[in-house]
């Protein structure tokens, strides 16, 4: 194996000290439980109405995640961009975040989930774990990653489905998730009554060991963890000293973490330091809200802290697979990668002259996208909470470097995982 030295060599100084290492831990995974989890991932029995899976929304022709700014999920049929609602069982709005993609959340450092991180590690909450359920959350999950596979199906928008159209939808109305016949009994009864998901269970769980939600997410979870794992791009092999990035690639990095300060957040080898910043994202769509509100804005980790200092801060994402993820933002407010890096440099400029058609919006009748962005005083107000300080001193050249750089993060495989799409489900349902 070639030396690593030329890791130090290649960079300067300031540069070479930001440089993470290849240090990524995967935990150890049953096969049994990863190819149940497939089957589970692209099934929608998991769904109130049985008509939208994980995967409608995580496609992976997508890059693990659905194509467009904000998504539409239950009530709608096909997808990313050609995705429409059903106009005889139209949903009440968007998905109000941009679909998230799932490459590398198997790995340890993972422990911090959605762009609010509402669900995280956190040894002060019931079983290690913070939901927003708080002490309604149930024991049994290996992972947070399980945690988070619990609560999609909890959506009316995403999965569950609009009031009292199923029964799975009455129970999330009724705020019946995680008790004795709630929500997630319903599911996993459905699941129990198939023979050929009782029989994957018995390998994983144990023969007439009673399946429960927190089994099939715990499925779901080793599926994600194994199906996306991606740690073989150019910038690994140059991390573990095979080989080297040259030419625009590595002026890129020495950009990425030197002069651009853009490693202060995007640290570590999957470019994240799983915390939350603010830097004046604009705003479309319906916005994060409690039912009883009445605004579309999307106030970002203050909606789980309730910190004024949080306003407006999301996660970190990771930067890996990049070319496949579009739209970028916690809202998808940029379809374009070149728009979103330079976002960084100019953050309240850019936000304060963003243009609509930077968006990619599927047709959704009704609704209103531009509330926020429209309104002066709102825009103001995620300007003010930016903690991103502007950059003046960036060219094009070096955007374009920066561009090779991100490049160099490709791990796709084509974008089809190691098990790829089955050719049908036990629940004999339609795939996407």
């Amino acid at each position: 194996m070639r030396s690593a030295l030329f890791l130090i060599l290649a960079l300067p100084a300031a540069a070479s000290d930001a440089l993470p290492t290849a240090n990524a831990v995967f935990p150890e995974l049953e096969m049994e439980s990863v190819e149940l989890g497939q089957l589970l991932f692209y099934d929608p029995i998991l769904s109130g109405n049985r008509n939208i899976s994980c995967g409608t929304c995580h496609h992976p022709t997508l890059g693990t995640a659905d194509g467009v700014s904000l998504g539409i999920g239950e009530g709608g049929g096909g997808l990313g961009i050609e995705r429409k609602a059903d106009h005889d069982n139209h949903p009440e709005e968007r998905i109000p975040r941009n679909a998230p993609a799932l490459w590398n959340l198997g790995a340890s450092e993972f422990t911090v989930m959605f762009h609010d991180g509402r669900v995280e590690a956190d040894e002060s909450q019931p079983y290690g774990v913070r939901t927003p359920l708080g002490e309604e959350m149930v024991d049994g999950f290996k992972s947070v990653l399980a945690a988070q596979a619990m609560f999609p199906v909890l959506s009316a928008d995403e999965m569950a489905g609009q009031y009292s159209e199923n029964d799975v939808a009455k129970a999330v109305r009724m705020g019946q998730n995680s008790q004795e016949g709630g929500a997630w009994d319903i599911l996993a009864t459905r699941v129990a009554q198939i023979p050929e998901y009782r029989a994957r269970f018995d390998n994983v769980i144990g023969p007439e060991t009673p399946i429960k939600y927190v089994d099939i997410a715990n499925a779901l979870a080793d599926f994600i963890a194994f199906e996306w794992r991606s740690d073989e791009s150019d910038f690994d092999r140059h991390l573990r000293g095979e080989a080297p990035l040259e030419g625009e690639a590595l002026a890129g990095m020495e950009l990425f973490y030197g002069e651009a300060n853009c490693s202060t957040c995007h640290s570590g080898q999957f470019q994240t330091d799983h915390d939350f910043h603010a830097i004046a994202m604009p705003q479309l769509g319906p916005g994060k809200r409690a039912a009883f509100e009445d605004h579309a804005r999307d106030t970002g980790r203050m909606g789980v802290t309730g910190r004024l200092e949080d306003a407006y801060a999301f996660r970190t994402p990771s930067l890996r697979n990049l070319s496949v993820t579009a739209p970028y933002g916690h809202a998808g407010s940029y379809s374009s990668l070149r728009d979103v890096v330079e976002h960084h440099y100019y953050p309240v400029a850019a936000l304060e002259n963003y243009a609509q058609e930077l968006a990619l919006l599927p047709k959704f009748d009704g609704a209103d996208d531009w509330r926020i962005h429209l309104d002066s005083r709102e825009v103001a107000e995620i300007a003010a909470a930016s903690k991103l300080m502007p950059s003046n001193a960036l060219t094009d050249a070096d955007t374009d470097a920066i561009l090779a750089f991100l490049a160099s993060l490709e791990d796709t495989r084509d974008g089809k995982g190691r098990l790829g799409i089955p050719d049908s489900v036990p629940s004999g349902l339609p795939l996407d």
